[in-house]
């Protein structure tokens, strides 16, 4: 069965390759890859024509939200199972609120604003806040992700994301993986996912490689880096006029 309620407290770290690796060594057996081990994630994040959602997370507020869609896998086709996420944060904790659609369906929904007929308490919620702020396709991030959970408790979830690229067009799904490069090449981006502490043996490791958290959005940062191509254009516009 397809959750479709989270809560849980994450934390991001970037490091490098030989930081990832030392951490793996000193995880030992303690972490072992999940039942789908490497995948690639894409997603389309929904926004205002003026990017409103993005800007406002950029501004670290106590509480955020962002609606997106979600497909793991690399073919991906009308049928394909994707999914739908209201994805809120709120003094540090995450709760997320989701529904597993078919990529049509998705389509029709968030993309064409068409009735469907679903009445389900998260799909109302989901529509809703799509509604609200009048939320329409506004980019393409994609990355590879390897998923470890800890063998003492698997409600703990190790993941490592490398080969993030963002695009502003042709904002669908199944075109595949394509765009500009969102962190520099040889950089991992980790997140921790947990219901509870993190465990000692884990902080330690973190720390001894020199491995600290970080305020890091895939969205926001490739926002950011859009933004600045804009006003870098501008400039150059103005030095033709």
């Amino acid at each position: 069965m397809v959750q479709e309620v989270f809560q849980r407290l994450e934390k991001k770290y970037l490091m490098t390759e030989a930081q990832y690796g030392r951490l793996m060594l000193a995880a030992g057996g303690r972490l072992q890859k999940d039942e789908y081990g490497e995948y690639q994630i894409s997603n389309i994040y929904f926004d205002t024509p003026d990017f409103l959602l993005v800007r406002r997370s950029l501004e670290k507020p106590v509480y955020k939200e962002k609606l997106r869609l979600r497909a793991y896998g690399r073919e991906l086709r009308s049928d394909s199972q994707v999914f739908m996420e209201l994805k809120k944060k709120y003094d540090s904790v995450v709760y997320k609120r989701r529904i597993a659609m078919e990529l049509k369906e998705a389509r029709a929904c968030f993309y064409n604003r068409e009735q469907t007929g679903r009445d389900d308490q998260i799909f109302k919620e989901l529509d809703f806040a799509a509604a609200r702020y009048g939320l329409m396709p506004k980019a393409y991030i994609s990355y590879e992700r390897t998923a470890y959970f800890w063998t003492e408790d698997p409600s703990l979830r190790v993941t490592f994301d490398r080969k993030l690229l963002g695009r502003d067009y042709e904002l669908e799904l199944s075109l595949g993986s394509y765009g500009s490069r969102i962190i520099e090449e040889g950089l991992v981006l980790m997140e921790l996912k947990a219901a509870g502490a993190i465990p000692m043996w884990l902080c330690h490791a973190l720390s001894e490689n020199g491995i600290f958290p970080c305020s890091f959005s895939k969205y926001g940062t490739y926002y950011r880096k859009l933004e600045a191509a804009c006003r870098e254009t501008r400039e150059e516009n103005k030095d033709c006029a």
